[in-house]
């Protein structure tokens, strides 16, 4: 499990193919130091295995079907990735609950300063996305949503895209700064969402009838 605060970024060095993998490079001084081989990182929300560690760079595999689901499929060497280790059992949940599964892919519509003429280091932003329509149900104004690892509030939602308040740190200290408008980017649903929901819906099977509606007072 993962809270959505990013520990660090990374520098993805080089992208390898392999048979039915990709095999991607990253160097983090700040985490590597902490991992072990087999270990769980989320890379930009995606839950992969540290794999052959040296002093500052992990190795990490993806199958064809994560290539083909989430943002990873755009790295190249010189991308920047957002980077977090699990959260240990009992440390405190600063962001909400996340567990490295993305449901879809979205594209950036805009990143822009609230203040145009503030400093950049120092003004908050918006950042806008467009969610896959496949996890549009699970979007609600104030509601938690995972952006590219990033734990995140929506402040509006229009039906298809999210409007979210991106602060000075969480701009500087994240991948979002190095994308632009069009890049695809990784979409988790909270989780607690995607189970009320699925608690909404109806049973498998189960039929609308008249006799139903009389038999419970309708």
């Amino acid at each position: 499990m993962f809270t959505g605060l990013i520990e660090a970024t990374g520098t993805v060095l080089s992208v390898e193919e392999r048979l039915g993998t990709r095999r991607i490079t990253v160097e983090s001084p700040e985490l590597v130091a902490r991992l072990k081989t087999g270990d769980s990182i989320a890379v930009s929300g995606v839950c992969l295995t540290a794999l052959d560690l040296e002093p500052v760079i992990f190795h990490a595999d993806m199958a064809a079907e994560t290539v083909a689901r989430t943002s990873l499929a755009r790295l190249r060497p010189g991308s920047r990735v957002n980077l977090e280790l699990p959260t240990p059992a009992g440390a405190p949940l600063g962001g909400h609950v996340v567990q490295g599964h993305v449901d879809g892919t979205g594209s950036l519509v805009s990143l822009e300063p609230v203040d145009p003429n503030a400093d950049p280091t120092l003004t908050d932003w918006w950042l806008t996305v467009r969610v896959p329509e496949q996890v549009r149900q699970f979007m609600v104004e104030k509601g938690s949503v995972t952006i590219e690892g990033i734990s995140l509030t929506i402040a509006r939602w229009d039906g298809e895209a999210v409007t979210i308040a991106i602060i000075p740190h969480t701009y500087a200290a994240t991948n979002l700064h190095t994308l632009v408008p069009g890049a695809p980017v990784n979409v988790e649903a909270d989780v607690l969402m995607k189970l009320a929901v699925q608690r909404q819906q109806p049973a498998a099977g189960f039929e609308l009838t008249v006799d139903y509606l009389v038999a419970n007072g309708f």
